[in-house]
C-alpha cells in the first residue's frame, strides 16, 4: 500500500481515536504507529525506529521530568505566594483583569523561548487565581498556549532556527519583518481574552479577595507541612539562576533542571524521608506527563522511520495544481496549520519545506518568503499531541488533552489567519510570486 495514504491513514487513526476519547494518548501513541508500520511491513525494522525515536525524545523527557519536580518543589515552599498575593491585590476579583493579564505574562516570561519553562512559570502564577475565583481552565490554557505559539517565533526559538537552517538563511532576517503579524495576533489575543472576561464576569461576576466563598483551594497551600518562608529569598534567588542558565544555555536543559532540582531538595529538605515525601506527592504529575514524552517517540520514531513523513510531503507538494504556484506563500501558510499539527516540526521543517521552497522558485516565490510563510501555523502546532509542553500545560492545569484541543483549536486557527493576513499586507512574504 502507498506510504503516504498508510501515513495520512494512520494520523486520521491516531487523531479519532484520541478526539474520541476511545482511547487514551499514551496508548494510542505506542499501539497506532506499531500497527500501521505492521501493516506496511516494517516488522523487520520496527524495533530500532522506536529506539531512534525514544532517544531524539530522551532529553525533553528527562528535562520535563525534573523541571515539573523542581517548580512543584518551589510552589510546596511558598516560594510563589508574594507574587500570587500580589496578581490578587492588582485584579481585585475581577476575571477579565486575570485572563487579559494571563496573555501579557505569558507574552513576557515567553522570550526566553522554552514552551516547557514558560508553562510551568506561569502556571505555577495564575492557576492559584483561576482556582480561587472558579474560573474556566480552558481559557487559561487557550490563552498560554496561542501566545507561548506567537512568541516562540523569536530567533532562539525552535521554528524560527528550524526553518533557517533548513533553507540556509539568516535568522535575524528572516524574523524582522514577522514582527507587525506577531503584535496583531496578541492584540488578537488580547481582545480574546476581553471576550472570555465577559462571559465570566457574567457567570460569577466580581469577587472579593476576602470572601472565604471564593475560595475553592489555591495550589501553594496544598501542603502546608512543606512551607518553607524563610528560605524564599535562597529559592527565589535559585529560579532566577536556573532562568539565567536556561537562556543563557551553559549546560544543556535537562542538566540545569537536574541540579536546581537536586540543590532544592538539599536545601528545603536535608532530610531522607522529606524528600521521598516530595517526590511521591509529585510523582504522577511527572509520570503522566514523561510516559507521554517517550510513547510521542515511537509514534515521531515510525513516521520518519518508515518514509511516511517524506512520502506524505511529496504527495501534498504535488497535489498543488500549477496554475496556483505563484501563491505558494500564503499556501505554504495554510499548509503549515494541520503540518505541524500533524508531524513534528523537524519533520517539517527539514523533510516539507525545502521541497515548498523548490516549488515556489519555480514561480518566483523567494526560500525567505516561503520560510516566513511557514511559521504562521505555530499556534496550532502547538496544540499537537506530539508536542511535549503540550502535554505539560494540560497535567499542569488539570484538564484533559482532548477537551483542550477541542476548544482552543478554533481561537489558535484564528490567531494564525490574523498573523497570515498582516504578514501579507506588511509583505513579509507575497500573496503571489
Amino acid at each position: 500500500m502507498d506510504l503516504a495514504l498508510l501515513g495520512f491513514l494512520m494520523v486520521a487513526t491516531f487523531m479519532t481515536l484520541i478526539m474520541t476519547k476511545r482511547m487514551t494518548p499514551l496508548v494510542a501513541l505506542i499501539v497506532v504507529p506499531t500497527a500501521f508500520a505492521l501493516l506496511a511491513g516494517f516488522a523487520s525494522g520496527l524495533g530500532d525506529m522506536m529506539i531512534d525515536g525514544i532517544k531524539n525524545l530522551a532529553p525533553t523527557g528527562v528535562m520535563l521530568l525534573f523541571a515539573i519536580l523542581f517548580f512543584s518543589i518551589m510552589t510546596d515552599t511558598g516560594l510563589f505566594d508574594p507574587l500570587v498575593n500580589r496578581l490578587l491585590r492588582i485584579v481585585h476579583g475581577d476575571p477579565m483583569a486575570i485572563l487579559i493579564g494571563t496573555v501579557v505574562l505569558c507574552a513576557i516570561v515567553s522570550l526566553d523561548g522554552d514552551g516547557s519553562t514558560t508553562y510551568i512559570i506561569t502556571i505555577a502564577a495564575l492557576l492559584p487565581l483561576y482556582k480561587r475565583y472558579d474560573m474556566n481552565r480552558l481559557y487559561l490554557c487557550c490563552l498560554l498556549m496561542s501566545t507561548s505559539g506567537i512568541m516562540n517565533l523569536t530567533p532562539w526559538g525552535g521554528p524560527t532556527a528550524r526553518a533557517a537552517s533548513a533553507l540556509k538563511l539568516d535568522p535575524a532576517t528572516l524574523f524582522l519583518p514577522l514582527i507587525p503579524g506577531m503584535i496583531a495576533g496578541l492584540a488578537f489575543l488580547v481582545g480574546l481574552a476581553i471576550w472570555f472576561g465577559r462571559k465570566e464576569r457574567r457567570r460569577i461576576g466580581h469577587v472579593k479577595a476576602n470572601e472565604p466563598s471564593a475560595f475553592t483551594g489555591m495550589a501553594v497551600s496544598q501542603f502546608p507541612e512543606a512551607r518553607r518562608p524563610h528560605l524564599r529569598w535562597f529559592n527565589g534567588a535559585l529560579t532566577l539562576t536556573l532562568i539565567a542558565g536556561l537562556v543563557s544555555g551553559i549546560l544543556p536543559l535537562s542538566v540545569l533542571m537536574m541540579l536546581a532540582f537536586a540543590v532544592a531538595m538539599i536545601v528545603n529538605y536535608p532530610q531522607v524521608a522529606e524528600q521521598k515525601e516530595r517526590i511521591a506527592a509529585h510523582a504522577g504529575n511527572v509520570l503522566s506527563v514523561v510516559s507521554l514524552i517517550f510513547a510521542a517517540g515511537i509514534f515521531t520514531g515510525i513516521l520518519s522511520g518508515t518514509g511516511m513523513v517524506g512520502a506524505m510531503s511529496k504527495e501534498v507538494v504535488g497535489f498543488i495544481p500549477p496554475v496556483l504556484g505563484p501563491y505558494m506563500a500564503p499556501i505554504t501558510a495554510m499548509l503549515s496549520l494541520p503540518f505541524t499539527f500533524f508531524i513534528s516540526n523537524d519533520a517539517f521543517y527539514f523533510g516539507m519545506l525545502p521541497i515548498l521552497a523548490e516549488a515556489g522558485a519555480h514561480y518566483g516565490v523567494s526560500p525567505m518568503a516561503i520560510a516566513r510563510a511557514s511559521l504562521m501555523g505555530q499556534p496550532v502546532h502547538l496544540l499537537s499531541p506530539l508536542v511535549p509542553s503540550t502535554y505539560l500545560l494540560v497535567s499542569l492545569a488539570g484538564i484533559d488533552l482532548a477537551d483542550h484541543q477541542r476548544f482552543t483549536l478554533v481561537p489558535a486557527a484564528a490567531v494564525c489567519g490574523v498573523m497570515t493576513l498582516v504578514g501579507i499586507a506588511v509583505l513579509a512574504f507575497p500573496l503571489m510570486g
